[in-house]
């Protein structure tokens, strides 16, 4: 079946918007999130859709679609300018959805864990195997800021350990951390949607009795584990580092992702009056932060 696709430019103020005008009123069959560079937007801030720069929107329509119409409903809308700058072009006919698919393999962490998309066998029966597909709207490990943390989670003895997962998102990383050993898990995050991804995410996975779920504003007082991770970013790693430092256990660990390599050395040094602190790691210009609380 042969397919029209409509690109847009967009910017961080109007690209979610855009999206679900796309969807809503100017019926897309699908719509992706591109960067500046190209590389799909698969993780934002649970509730949020994450955007670095100007942003390319793709949308997929069924050739028979009338692009007239579709332009019709984006000439009225204020999200853009008169003549909006677009691109419409033809794709050839292939199956979208399988090499969709196909672009997802199974990916290793450290030395036990796996994440695998249900629709692959795993590699290895006797690794850690998460089985999680990959979406827009949380997590799948694709990113760098998650394989950070779950490279360090992989790397600790989890086995009788509470965990809590801050910013829980898909629960990609409350899952792993039941997988690796942990006895009990704790997901906290500010979107209810979140919390849903990562129940079913659990259950999908047959943890879902390990992991205890959570709004801040419901968590139980006097919360503490033996490991927390915090993959969000860096403002709210700032804002919310009394909160964070509070929540691990004496001679506990904690490690934060989702900051840029430029704002590393700030972010840790709001933990540095409690944590010593690790040599901090990058990747693709994302840092994970680590240490163990001071006694």
């Amino acid at each position: 079946m042969p397919w029209i696709q409509l690109k847009l430019n967009a910017n961080a103020d109007n690209a979610e918007a855009l999206g679900d005008l796309l969807m809503e009123e100017a019926g897309a069959l699908s719509v992706t999130f591109l960067d500046a560079k190209d590389t799909p937007v698969f993780e934002p801030l649970p509730g949020e859709t994450r955007l670095w720069g100007e942003t390319d929107i793709m949308a997929l329509y069924d050739a028979q679609a009338d692009m007239d119409t579709v332009l019709a409903v984006l000439n009225a809308s204020p999200l853009l300018a008169d003549n909006f700058a677009h691109k419409i072009e033809q794709l050839e006919d292939k199956d979208w959805e399988r090499a969709w698919m196909d672009n997802f393999k199974p990916i290793q962490f450290g030395e036990r864990l796996w994440i695998c998309p249900t629709w692959c066998e795993v590699p290895d029966d006797t690794a850690v195997n998460v089985m999680l597909d990959p979406g827009l709207a949380f997590g799948t490990g694709s990113h760098p800021t998650t394989a950070l943390c779950l490279e360090w989670l992989d790397s600790l003895d989890l086995n009788g350990k509470t965990v809590i997962d801050f910013g829980c998102g898909s629960g990609i990383l409350a899952i792993a951390a039941i997988k690796l050993g942990a006895e009990r898990v704790i997901g906290i995050d500010i979107d209810p949607q979140a919390l849903l991804a990562s129940k079913d995410n659990a259950e999908r996975n047959g943890v879902a009795d390990q992991l205890h779920l959570y709004l801040p504003k419901d968590q139980p007082a006097d919360l503490k584990a033996d490991v927390v991770v915090a993959n969000i970013l860096a403002g709210p790693l700032r804002e919310l580092s009394g909160v964070i430092k509070g929540l691990i256990k004496p001679n506990g660990q904690l490690a934060m992702s989702g900051v840029l390599d430029s704002q590393a050395e700030d972010v840790a040094n709001h933990y540095r009056d409690r944590l010593d602190i690790n040599p901090i790691v990058e990747r693709e210009e994302w840092c994970r932060i680590s240490g163990q609380l001071l006694t």
